[in-house]
């Protein structure tokens, strides 16, 4: 069986995956997982169509998949934890992001970080720096790996499950999937000001 035609941005990343097969799958989603502007995402739908058409194994390309997010993302922890947080307390004042302001962020994600280590993993942008930002927050390893571990099955789980069924409807379907991880950002957004309220508010309230 050929390899099917992929639509849209899809189709640009076709050579890659045609060449490399499973190689690109890891390598690209690994890069991308600790801040290398490659499509890691893309390459993994393109390849869950290549799939479903027979042309690769669906078990490798989620196994691949998992190991490969999982790898890069313990990548930019190391590199936030080991760099993140100096360069933090030396530039931040230049991004408002003081010593003080940043150590309060620190508190809260050592407190509340694995529900966005696992969200993050769905929205672009925030999928690139959720472990250099984990790492310089001082969240510690084990459990970010756990939520990092959860993130990244679910990730590659719900994309190569898409790809591998959707076949021609691949674009809109990616499309719409990715005009909601919007809105699911603003939720996130919403939710990470609710926690900050109800802690400035339990603070007073002690301090009263």
């Amino acid at each position: 069986m050929s390899a099917p035609p992929l639509p849209g941005v899809l189709g640009d990343i076709a050579p890659i995956l045609d060449h490399w097969g499973y190689w690109a799958v890891g390598g690209l989603i690994f890069m991308e997982d600790f801040g290398i502007p490659v499509p890691g995402e893309t390459i993994l739908i393109a390849a869950a169509v290549y799939a479903g058409a027979g042309q690769l194994n669906i078990v490798a390309v989620i196994v691949i998949g998992v190991l490969a997010a999982i790898l890069g993302d313990n990548v930019g922890y190391l590199i936030g934890r080991t760099g993140g947080h100096a360069l933090v307390q030396r530039y931040g004042r230049y991004v408002f992001l003081p010593p003080e302001r940043y150590e309060k962020a620190e508190k809260f994600f050592t407190r509340h970080g694995g529900k966005v280590v696992t969200v993050a993993r769905f929205i672009e942008g925030l999928r690139q720096v959720n472990g250099i930002i984990a790492g310089a927050a001082e969240m510690p390893w084990a459990r970010f790996v756990a939520f990092n571990a959860l993130g990244a099955a679910l990730w590659v789980g719900l994309w190569a499950g898409v790809g591998y069924f959707a076949g021609n409807h691949i674009t809109t379907i990616y499309t719409e999937v990715n005009r909601y991880s919007t809105y699911l950002l603003i939720a996130l957004g919403v939710l990470i000001l609710a926690l900050v309220a109800r802690a400035v508010v339990s603070r007073r309230r002690a301090a009263g």
